[in-house]
């Protein structure tokens, strides 16, 4: 079986109106929930490390997990290195064999960061062409985790600044503030509450630049939400903390029911279905135009 491109398979995303699910994992228990997601609804899926997780467990271990996955399967899996803020870590990320690459400088000034993002979307195309550069700009927060309180942002990104970026920097796809933020509050947590976005502003952005775009911080936004900024242009969703959250419910049930229990291959399983149950349906929605 010839497996799609990434491109391909984002440009077959953006024509039909659905959006690739993106999830991180930093052990195998996700990956696996993930991959064996993806594969029983048959559709392309991205996972995704941060600096942080891909120093836990390894690149080229990383890398390799990934590849071993995929050819066994010949399944379009594929592989981003997530929130990457320095050129050496993003050289490093396209030497090891990853499909996507987030050059994250949204910290710096507009006008560094478009530098910085120019300068790394240079070198990783450099090592090899068909890597997916993303860039960002606008604040949505950092850390996927639990959140007492947000402050949200008091601009988003504009179409303007929008062009401006993705003309100056080169990029294959755009990461905007557009009411988004990194993990949950514990509002959220509860079902209390739900993320909106602003779907005028995605439709605007995409107008004006005409690329791919991905929402960051996607867990915990309302399921309409989700559905209108994928048809106003959103082809990339990130969800990480929800499959965090439903990880470590799955340990403590597991432990619940077992309390003495020590082998790992015996507690893991109900992290994995855990995860599963969060992925797949993220997965349907993602996929239903």
């Amino acid at each position: 079986m010839i497996i799609p491109s990434l491109r391909d398979v984002l440009r077959t995303a953006d024509r039909n109106h659905t959006a690739l699910g993106h999830f991180n994992f930093s052990e195998l228990v996700v990956l696996k929930a993930v991959a064996t997601s993806a594969r029983e609804l048959e559709v392309p899926v991205i996972v995704g490390v941060s600096e942080s997780e891909r120093d836990f467990i390894g690149i080229r271990q990383v890398a390799a997990l990934v590849k071993s996955l995929r050819d066994e399967d010949g399944y379009p899996l594929f592989l981003n290195a997530d929130h990457t803020h320095s050129l050496a870590k993003a050289i490093e990320a396209a030497k090891a064999g990853f499909d996507a690459i987030v050059f994250d400088a949204s910290g710096l000034s507009f006008e560094e960061n478009v530098t910085q993002t120019k300068r790394a979307v240079e070198a990783i195309k450099a090592i090899n062409s068909s890597i997916i550069v993303e860039g960002e700009i606008g604040n949505i927060g950092s850390g996927s985790e639990i959140h007492d309180d947000f402050e949200a942002p008091k601009t988003l990104t504009t179409p303007e600044e929008a062009k401006r970026f993705v003309s100056a920097t080169g990029i294959d796809v755009l990461a905007p503030a557009v009411g988004n933020m990194h993990g949950l509050l514990r509002g959220m947590v509860r079902g209390e509450e739900e993320k909106r976005l602003d779907i005028q502003r995605i439709h605007d952005i995409k107008e004006a630049t005409g690329i791919f775009m991905t929402l960051h911080g996607g867990s915990g936004t309302h399921h309409e939400d989700f559905k209108r900024a994928i048809n106003a242009g959103i082809t990339i969703v990130h969800i990480n903390t929800e499959i965090r959250l439903a990880w470590r419910r799955g340990i403590e049930a597991a432990l619940t029911k077992e309390p003495e229990q020590v082998a790992p291959y015996k507690i893991l399983p109900g992290a994995l279905e855990a995860v599963k149950k969060v992925v797949r349906a993220r997965l349907q929605l993602f996929q239903s135009g």
